[in-house]
């Protein structure tokens, strides 16, 4: 499906840049102005409930992890260090190299912006440690209604948090709630999924208006883009994963390399942690890592174990403030660090699924959602790449646990 999707999504650019060579900004022009709306509409609709459920289920299926405690712990702390580590590379990454400065921002992509409110431009320019503080309470601690009304992400995202921590102290073992909420995350990355398949028709309508006035622009800086991405991730793949192996996990980075190698192929070839799962179990036996661990950490890295996503979407949020004209001051940053953290946890089982996380992180910093479309240009063969990425994380994870907590 994803290939599928890949496929369409770079048909829909070729026509679309093709009618704006015919037609410039003739007669298709109001057209292509309703698709877009169209597109972005309902990204707007099913993004608030995906980010509210995927967090709520995710925080939930860690009631299993409670009942392994030392595991758990270990687990949880080594997926949490490595992310954010990855996310930290990447914006260390992006704001000392920024590859793309030398190519203008389309204006026609930052005129989008100019309807940002007071509040939106007060908050990505904060500057005062105070003013941080109080910009980012005044957006994180407010009515969960209101939040998921006025797609407030950082509203969301604590409801959503702060819910799933009570439910996950509160509820007997034997409550049913967890597994009606998974039902429900169910139903709504269905509706994901049906949101997915407009994107062609998205990605037609926003690549025909920018193919009128800067396609030649935006394509240079999208270069530039995938260039900073694979170099990043394949320095956390080759260097931060298998040092931690080394260090942490007791393994020589040539002989998990060698172990691991068949794992990180189907992971290159299927773009999925989850569809990678039975030749990774394979690859943690080989590395000798215990039954026991392997059935707990590896399932639960494929759900919430996502370096390379978490990285991605770091970069590509400062790429897309770039391409809009937005200045991102220290809170502003701060958000993408810990939202791209936080939406790589749990990103829907969905073709081009990471793309439904990263709104979550646009959204936060007042980013515009025509941003997705840009991404999924390039999001293909970089979703691939991350994969590789995450299922190795994996790996070094049941490495670390093996060592540290114990078990077999």
């Amino acid at each position: 499906m994803q290939r599928y999707l890949f496929g369409f999504v770079i048909g829909a650019a070729a026509l679309g840049w093709l009618l704006a060579q015919i037609d410039g900004s003739g007669s298709l022009a109001e057209t292509m102005s309703l698709l877009k709306t169209l597109f972005l509409s309902v990204l707007k609709m099913v993004v608030a409930p995906l980010v509210f459920f995927s967090l709520l289920a995710g925080i939930l299926r860690l009631r299993a992890a409670a009942e392994l405690t030392r595991l758990s712990t270990v687990t949880l702390i080594y997926y949490l260090c490595t992310t954010a580590i990855a996310v930290s590379l990447g914006l260390v990454a992006v704001f000392w190299i920024h590859p793309w400065s030398a190519v203008p921002p389309p204006a026609e992509l930052a005129a989008t912006t100019a309807a940002f409110t007071a509040e939106d431009a007060a908050f990505t320019q904060a500057q005062s440690f105070t003013g941080l503080l109080a910009a980012l309470v005044g957006r994180m601690f407010v009515n969960p209604f209101a939040a998921l009304a006025e797609l407030n992400i950082l509203g969301i995202v604590v409801g959503g948090v702060v819910l799933g921590l009570a439910l996950l102290l509160a509820l007997p073992k034997e409550s049913r709630v967890p597994a009606a909420i998974d039902e429900i995350t169910v139903a709504v990355y269905r509706i994901a999924g049906w949101a997915v398949m407009l994107v062609p028709l998205g990605v037609l309508a926003i690549v025909y208006q920018m193919s009128t006035s800067s396609g030649a622009q935006l394509l240079q800086g999208l270069g530039a883009f995938v260039v900073l991405v694979v170099a990043v991730t394949l320095g956390h793949g080759l260097v931060v994963l298998p040092l931690i192996a080394w260090l942490a996990g007791g393994r020589n980075p040539v002989a998990f390399a060698r172990h691991a190698g068949r794992a990180f192929v189907v992971a290159l070839s299927t773009s999925s942690s989850a569809a990678t799962l039975p030749v990774t179990f394979q690859a943690a036996q080989s590395l000798r890592v215990g039954r026991t661990t392997a059935s707990f950490v590896l399932p639960l890295g494929a759900t919430i174990n996502m370096d390379g996503t978490a990285l991605f979407e770091g970069i590509a949020a400062v790429f897309l403030a770039y391409l809009f004209g937005i200045e991102l001051g220290p809170l502003a940053t701060a958000t993408v660090f810990l939202l791209a953290m936080m939406s790589s946890i749990g990103a829907p089982g969905i073709p081009s699924g990471s793309m439904a996380a990263m709104q979550m992180v646009l959204l936060a910093v007042g980013i515009p959602l025509e941003g997705i479309a840009v991404l999924l240009l390039v999001e293909r063969p970089l979703d691939a790449v991350r994969t590789a990425v995450n299922v190795e994380g994996d790996l070094v994870g049941s490495l670390v646990a093996t060592r540290f907590a114990g078990t077999r």
